[in-house]
C-alpha cells in the first residue's frame, strides 16, 4: 500500500490526520449526497407517470435507466480518480456538478416555461392533462443525467477516500476500517430514510419545486463542509502511470503471447533446435538489470490483472440481486400507490415512504450484527469477522429471494381484493387493503441489504490491487447499474410481449396488471443466480494481504 500524505504532500501523521475524525467528515458528505439522490429516485416514478404523463412501464424503464446510468458511470469516476485527479478532487468536483444539476432540476419544476402543464379539473374531476413540451422534457432529463454523471464521480471515490483514512498496517486502525463499512452504510441509510420519509411527503403535498429544492440546498452545505475538512484527510498519491493503462498493456501483452503460442505450433521443429536461454529465475540470459526489472513489473501487472479477472464470475452472479434491488423505488411504490395509506382521518403516507422500512431495518440491524451476531459467529468459526465477505453476500442474496416471493404473494392478494371489491375497472379508487401489507417484504429486504450490500462494498474494495481501490468500488456500483438496466430492459420486453399499457403485466391500471408474475420471475432468477454464486464462491481464493 502506498504511503499516505497530508494536504501539503508530507507523510501523513497518524495523530493529526485520518482516523474516525476524518472519516466522519466524509460520511457526512455522503449522507447529504444520499439524501439528494434518494430524494429524487425514491419518488421519481411518481413524477414520471404524473407531471410527465408517462405510462407505468415507461416510467419504470426510465427510472431504471437513470439509476443504472448513475451507478455505471462510477467507472468513469474511478478512472478519473485513479489515473488523474485523485479521490479528493474527484469528490469535490462531482459534488459541485451535483449542486449545479440539482439547481437546474429545481428550476424545471419552478419556472412556468420549464414546468410541465398541470391538469385541468372541473368540480374535482380531471378534464384534460396536456403533455409537456419536448423542450420541457429534454431540460428535465438533461438535469437528471447531469446529476447521474456527478453521482458516478462521487460514489466510488467517497467511500474509498473514507476507507483510506485507516491504515491496515496498524492493527487498531485495521479493525476500525472493518467497522467503517458498517457505519458508512449506517450513515447512508440515515440520509436515505430522511429523504424517503420527509422529501416524498413534501413532494406529494407541497410540490416538486420544494421537493427538489431542499436536496439542492443540502448538497451545497455538504460541499462547503467537505472542503473545510480537507486539511485533516489522508491522501494516497495518484500513480505516475495510470493503472488502467497498465491493465490494457498487460491485456495486449497477454494477447500477443497467446498469438505467439498459437503460431509456434506450426513451427515445432524450429523451436526444438533453439537453445534454452532462460535461467532458473525465469529470466532470459544475458539481459540487463533494467530488462529483468521490466520482466518483474510485467509479472506483477499480470497478477494484478488476474486478481481483477477472478472477481468477474462473482460480479456477474450478483446482477440478479441488483435487479431485485431495483423494485422498491419502482414497482413496490406503484403497488403502494393503489392501497389504503391513511393514518387517522387526514394524514396519508406517501407511497414512496414505505421504502424507508428498508433503510430503518438496515440501521437497526447493522449495530445488532456488529455487536451481537459477529461475536457469536466468531465463536463458531474462529474468524475475527464472523462470516467471510462472500458468506455475508450469499446470505443477503438468499434473503432477497424471500423478499421477492413475499412481494408476489402480497400482490396476488391485492389483485384478489380489487376483484372482490369490484375495482378491476376503477383504478382511480383506492383498493381497501392497507399499505402495511408491503412492510414485511421491505423489512426482509432491509436485512438482505445489510448482509449483501455491505458485504459487496467491502469485498470489492478489499480484493482489488491497492492502486485500483476506486475501481473496486466502481465495480460494486456497476453491479447495481447493470441490474437497473437489466430490470428496465426486461420490463420493456415483457410489456411489449404481454399486451402493453392496457392489458399487459405492467398495464397502467394495476388492477388489471400482473406484476406478481414479474416478481415470481425475479424470485426464480434470483434463486438460480444464488446457486451459481455458491459454486464460484466455494472456489474463490482471497487476496493475500501484505503487511
Amino acid at each position: 500500500m502506498a504511503a499516505a500524505v497530508d494536504y501539503w504532500g508530507s507523510p501523513a501523521s497518524p495523530s493529526s490526520t485520518g482516523g474516525w475524525s476524518s472519516a466522519l467528515f466524509i460520511i457526512g458528505v455522503e449522507m447529504a449526497e444520499r439524501f439528494a439522490y434518494y430524494g429524487i429516485t425514491s419518488n421519481l416514478i411518481t413524477y414520471l407517470t404524473g407531471p410527465l404523463r408517462e405510462s407505468t412501464a415507461a416510467g419504470a424503464a426510465n427510472e431504471n435507466a437513470w439509476s443504472g446510468a448513475a451507478s455505471s458511470l462510477a467507472l468513469v469516476g474511478a478512472f478519473l480518480a485513479d489515473s488523474w485527479l485523485g479521490r479528493y478532487r474527484t469528490v469535490l468536483y462531482s459534488s459541485a456538478l451535483a449542486f449545479f444539476g440539482l439547481g437546474m432540476l429545481t428550476l424545471s419544476a419552478t419556472l412556468p416555461s420549464l414546468k410541465p402543464p398541470e391538469c385541468t379539473t372541473i368540480k374535482g374531476e380531471i378534464v384534460s392533462c396536456p403533455s409537456p413540451s419536448t423542450f420541457q422534457v429534454a431540460f428535465f432529463f438533461f438535469s437528471l443525467y447531469l446529476i447521474a454523471l456527478a453521482h458516478g464521480g462521487h460514489k466510488p471515490c467517497t467511500q474509498a477516500l473514507g476507507a483510506d483514512q485507516f491504515d491496515t498496517r496498524n492493527p487498531a486502525e485495521s479493525a476500525s476500517r472493518s467497522s467503517f463499512f458498517n457505519y458508512w452504510y449506517f450513515g447512508v441509510c440515515t440520509g436515505t430514510i430522511t429523504a424517503q420519509l420527509v422529501l416524498s411527503y413534501i413532494q406529494d403535498n407541497y410540490g416538486w419545486a420544494l421537493g427538489f429544492g431542499i436536496p439542492f440546498v443540502a448538497v451545497g452545505v455538504s460541499l462547503v463542509a467537505f472542503f473545510v475538512g480537507r486539511k485533516t484527510y489522508r491522501y494516497l498519491p495518484v500513480a505516475t502511470e495510470s493503472p488502467f493503462v497498465r491493465i490494457f498493456q498487460v491485456w495486449g501483452e497477454s494477447a500477443k503471447k497467446k498469438w505467439r503460442r498459437l503460431t509456434s505450433r506450426f513451427d515445432d521443429a524450429r523451436e526444438t533446435l533453439l537453445p534454452d536461454k532462460t535461467n532458473q529465475l525465469g529470466y532470459v540470459e544475458n539481459t540487463t538489470p533494467h530488462e529483468i526489472s521490466s520482466q518483474s513489473n510485467s509479472k506483477m501487472s499480470e497478477e494484478e490483472v488476474k486478481s481483477l479477472a477472478r472477481l468477474f464470475p462473482l460480479w456477474s452472479t450478483c446482477v440478479v440481486y441488483a435487479m431485485v434491488f431495483a423494485q422498491p423505488p419502482t414497482l413496490f411504490t406503484k403497488q403502494g400507490s393503489t392501497m389504503e395509506r391513511h393514518i387517522g382521518p387526514r394524514f396519508q403516507i406517501p407511497a414512496a415512504a414505505l421504502q424507508s422500512c428498508i433503510s430503518i431495518t438496515t440501521i437497526i440491524f447493522l449495530p445488532i450484527y456488529d455487536s451481537f451476531l459477529v461475536p457469536f459467529i466468531q465463536k463458531l468459526t474462529g474468524r475475527p469477522s464472523g462470516l467471510t465477505m462472500l458468506q455475508r453476500i450469499g446470505t443477503g442474496m438468499l434473503l432477497s429471494v424471500l423478499s421477492t416471493v413475499l412481494a408476489a404473494l402480497v400482490e396476488m392478494r391485492r389483485l384478489m381484493v380489487a376483484r372482490d371489491s369490484g375495482l378491476v375497472d376503477r383504478p382511480d379508487v383506492t383498493v381497501p387493503m392497507s399499505i402495511w401489507w408491503l412492510a414485511p417484504q421491505n423489512i426482509i429486504f432491509g436485512i438482505s441489504d445489510a448482509f449483501a450490500t455491505v458485504g459487496l462494498q467491502e469485498f470489492f474494495y478489499d480484493q482489488v490491487p491497492d492502486c485500483l481501490r476506486s475501481l473496486g468500488v466502481a465495480l460494486y456500483l456497476c453491479i447495481f447499474g447493470i441490474g437497473r438496466f437489466s430490470s428496465g430492459f426486461l420490463i420493456s420486453i415483457i410489456d411489449g410481449v404481454t399486451g402493453g399499457k392496457e392489458e399487459g403485466w405492467f398495464a397502467n391500471n394495476l388492477n388489471k396488471a400482473h406484476i406478481d408474475y414479474f416478481f415470481w420471475l425475479l424470485a426464480g432468477l434470483g434463486f438460480a443466480s444464488f446457486m451459481v454464486y455458491l459454486r464460484f464462491a466455494k472456489s474463490y481464493v482471497y487476496k493475500i494481504k501484505m503487511r
